[in-house]
């Protein structure tokens, strides 16, 4: 039976193999995060409307769009919600595991633009140092920032 399954499968080629790959596999959303900092160290936190109060505070994030590049996402989410320019800069997160969405996170650099909040999205920018982080800050956002913590 192994046998036949394999032959089959090498017989339907490339497009059809996608095809029956995509339809028997799970279909993620993918978050994408960046870690904005400025030229003096500083990380941009956002205060997001549509979160909850007590974790409103939190990094310039999105989903990616069909078929975008990761580091396109981040970019682009930025310059959606504040306005600024960034460069993007190495991965410092791929994790997976909830449910049907992986996470993605890149450090990131902020080249310019200037600041102009996305309203429907965004209530408050701050630049903040990694010793002064608001309180209501999502606890994965204040990892990124501050490095994992060990366990004690």
């Amino acid at each position: 039976m192994r046998q036949l399954v394999a032959r089959t499968w090498r017989a339907l080629h490339g497009p059809l193999q996608w095809r029956l790959l995509w339809v028997a596999n799970a279909k993620f959303m993918v978050g994408v995060t960046g870690v904005v900092r400025d030229e003096d160290g500083r990380v941009l936190l956002l205060r997001h409307r549509l979160w909850p109060e007590d974790r409103c505070w939190g990094l310039p994030t999105g989903f990616a769009l069909r078929g975008e590049e990761f580091t396109r996402t981040v970019v682009r989410e930025v310059r959606e919600e504040t306005g600024l320019d960034v460069r993007c800069g190495p991965l410092v997160r791929l994790r997976s595991g909830y449910r049907l969405r992986l996470e993605v996170a890149y450090e990131a650099v902020c080249v310019g633009g200037t600041l102009r909040l996305d309203p429907m999205e965004i209530l408050e920018a701050r630049w903040c140092t990694p010793d002064a982080l608001p309180a209501g800050l999502q606890p994965s956002h204040r990892e990124l920032i501050l490095g994992p913590v060990s366990p004690a």
